[in-house]
């Protein structure tokens, strides 16, 4: 059965972001897989990026991804998300506070056959550091 970029995009988020299952990841992505997250710089390769994955666990328990809009083509994925965690060690340069956060974020994927090739996320890192207490206000 041929998936599509959608469920593509969904295993992504439930089995490889809030399970951690590095399985799938190596069934779905490419492997040459690009990675340019908000929260550093770009991962390139499966392995690469499972090592993101892990550190962004560490840094945040309980954390999960969790998909508001999906907007598909036959090999794009456009996707609104909500990411949630609890921040249990050093993230943002901010020592461990227990705080509970949550943050918005857009991701674009791009497919090639079968497999995510690419993704670019814009997530909303100045609500992060906010709620981390990391940088004040943004004042315009």
């Amino acid at each position: 059965m041929k998936m599509s970029a959608k469920l593509l995009v969904e295993h992504f988020y439930n089995d490889v972001w809030n399970r951690r299952d590095a399985q799938t990841a190596h069934r779905i992505l490419a492997e040459d897989f690009r990675f340019r997250g908000s929260l550093g710089p770009e991962k390139r390769g499966i392995s690469d990026f499972l090592g993101y994955v892990e550190a962004v666990h560490t840094a945040l328990a309980e954390y999960t991804c969790v998909i508001e809009d999906l907007i598909h083509t036959q090999d794009r994925v456009a996707v609104r998300m909500v990411l949630r965690g609890v921040h249990q060690a050093e993230f943002f340069g901010v020592p461990a506070t227990g705080r509970k956060i949550e943050w918005a974020g857009a991701e674009f994927f791009t497919t090639r056959g079968e497999k995510l090739a690419a993704l670019w996320v814009l997530g909303d890192v100045d609500s992060v550091k906010q709620q981390l207490g990391a940088v004040g206000g943004t004042r315009f």
